[in-house]
């Protein structure tokens, strides 16, 4: 094997090089074996074609959506989806944030986060849909000690506060500790 990870100087291969890849694969075990589906989000288009690839040299029937997916071919994939054919739905976070009712999910995983979690909820929001009969858990994968990591730590901060202040109405601003209200109230500058 070459050292980029390309076999014979074919596309790059990412089993036994990432230690999310393998999280992906061990939860991806559990949760097909119990006959559950699960759509795996990421924000890289090429990312989601290396799982893809990953998944099938392991034999795990996948489908991929993308914002250049066309609708006849999209709507195809879904009904797949739907209907239990694929059990594994990889989808680009921004192509697939909208406009899908995927209820057959049983499992979301976010494979890498992005950067305002209303992006992250709108996604998952798809397997939350009318006609869920099941409970529906989400994973986010996260690589500790890294960017990706301390981005995690910004939207968790980010959520509680934006909890704080819309959860509870007026109230909730008389219960933030008052460095969450300076950091509420506090001017940006713009460097000039």
């Amino acid at each position: 094997m070459k050292e980029d990870g390309r076999k014979g100087g074919g596309a790059p291969r990412i089993a036994g090089r990432s230690g999310k890849v393998e999280l992906l694969d061990e939860l991806l075990d559990t949760i097909l074996a119990e006959g559950a589906s699960v759509l795996v989000f990421t924000q890289y288009v090429q990312m989601a074609r290396l799982l893809e690839r990953h998944l099938a040299d392991r034999g795990v029937p996948c489908a991929f959506l993308h914002g250049g997916t066309p609708v006849a071919r999209r709507e195809e994939m879904v009904h797949r989806f739907q209907e239990g054919e694929v059990p594994v739905f990889l989808l680009s976070l921004k192509a697939a944030g909208t406009g899908l009712n995927l209820t057959r999910a049983g499992h979301v995983v976010h494979f890498d986060r992005w950067w305002n979690p209303a992006v992250e909820t709108q996604a998952t929001d798809r397997a939350y849909r009318i006609g869920q009969t099941q409970p529906v858990q989400v994973h986010r994968l996260i690589a500790e000690g890294t960017v990706e990591d301390r981005i995690a730590e910004m939207l968790t901060r980010k959520q509680a506060l934006a909890d704080a202040v819309l959860g509870a109405g007026e109230a909730a601003l008389t219960e933030l500790t008052d460095a969450e209200l300076a950091e509420l109230v506090a001017l940006r500058g713009t460097g000039r």
